[in-house]
């Protein structure tokens, strides 16, 4: 699938965001249950949850649950590999593969 100037442009807002480059660092290393996460980036997890969403929706993060030795279920996010290229011949083909649906 080509990358729409739609798709580039939700990726970009996805990530332009310092709160949500911050989660993303902090999950660059390893996987990270919320409650950790919110503690290591500074957030309410209500917040964080808005972020998450976010992110998830633009495919740089997954989340999985998982259950603690006490029983308590986690929900455990990491980061997906991606690459985002912006050049102006990126935007003219992102521009381009949107009009080929029009």
């Amino acid at each position: 699938m080509k990358l729409t100037a739609e798709m580039l442009s939700s990726q970009l807002a996805a990530i332009a965001s310092p709160q949500r480059m911050r989660i993303l660092a902090c999950l660059a290393d390893e996987e990270v249950h919320v409650s950790e996460l919110a503690r290591r980036v500074g957030m309410s997890r209500p917040l964080l949850y808005m972020h998450l969403t976010k992110l998830e929706e633009a495919g740089f993060v997954s989340s999985t649950m998982a259950l603690s030795e006490s029983g308590k279920a986690l929900k455990f996010f990491s980061i997906q590999p991606f690459e985002i290229h912006v050049t102006p011949n990126a935007i003219v083909q992102a521009v381009h593969a949107g009009d080929a649906d029009v």
